[in-house]
């Protein structure tokens, strides 16, 4: 006999919140979630996801074209075309793979990044950030592409 190993519930157009403390964190969009009987989820036609700050107010979001949460790590991995921006910083980073740990409100990629600022363009293999995106280290800089 055969063990289902497949979901065990579906949910199509939905909106998740994460609070903590009675204040709004991150609001998650996505078009379809599959849930598995150890809670994992993955999210095959991809997230959105808008993070706020201490005072309620969007600060940056993520998107990325597939994702998957680990829920015994407390992880998401987004994959595909990746981008994250910074509402405050007016700057955006792509990547093909990014991981979040909400609990430490920390995203991380081993992968190549390119990091759009106002005036250049920075590229890097390994990021670190803080999940607002005002705080980032890039592991190993390969340049930077004044833009004009």
């Amino acid at each position: 006999m055969e063990v289902y190993e497949g979901p065990v519930r579906r949910a199509e157009n939905l909106d998740m919140y994460y609070s903590e403390e009675s204040l709004k964190k991150a609001k998650l969009s996505a078009g379809v979630l599959l849930e598995f009987k150890n809670g994992d989820r993955e999210f095959p036609d991809g997230i959105y996801v808008e993070f706020f700050d201490e005072n309620g107010e969007k600060s940056s979001t993520l998107k990325g074209n597939y994702a998957y949460f680990t829920k015994a790590d407390n992880l998401w991995k987004a994959t595909g075309d990746v981008e994250v921006q910074s509402l405050t910083e007016d700057q955006q980073l792509n990547s093909e793979e990014l991981f979040w740990k909400p609990d430490k409100e920390l995203i991380y990629t081993d992968k190549f990044v390119i990091i759009r600022l106002q005036n250049k363009l920075i590229h890097g293999n390994g990021l670190e950030s803080n999940q607002d995106f005002t705080d980032y280290s890039i592991k190993n800089p390969v340049g930077d592409i004044q833009l004009q």
